[in-house]
């Protein structure tokens, strides 16, 4: 039998977050992997699942040419507080943002990260 994949969607750390805890609601205990991957969110995941879930839809609401929900994903899951490392972070994609995109995106990441 060959599993076929219908669908890729990207996900976020909070995303996953959420999802494992799903699991662990209805199973009670993790595998050792879902464990370390639970410990590992925990310790990187600096929003609350809200704040992340509210920081998406504003980065959508943007409508930023060619910004895709893969790279909505990854800006969610590294929020970089700076246009210097949104460059860097972009480097990996086929994506060219304007100075004024950037800095868009870097103002609402700092807007969720620094909210009290």
């Amino acid at each position: 039998m060959n599993p076929k994949i219908q669908e890729e969607v990207p996900i976020n750390v909070y995303i996953l977050k959420k999802e494992i805890s799903k699991i662990q609601k209805r199973d009670t205990e993790l595998s050792l992997r879902a464990g370390k991957t639970e410990e590992y969110l925990n310790l990187f995941t600096p929003l609350k699942q809200k704040d992340a879930e509210d920081l998406e839809e504003e980065l959508r609401k943007m409508e930023i040419p060619r910004f895709k929900e893969i790279h909505i994903m990854k800006v969610v899951d590294t929020l970089p507080e700076s246009v210097e490392e949104l460059k860097i972070i972009m480097q990996g994609y086929a994506l060219t943002l304007t100075k004024e995109n950037m800095q868009k995106v870097v103002d609402a990441v700092n807007k969720h990260l620094h909210q009290k």
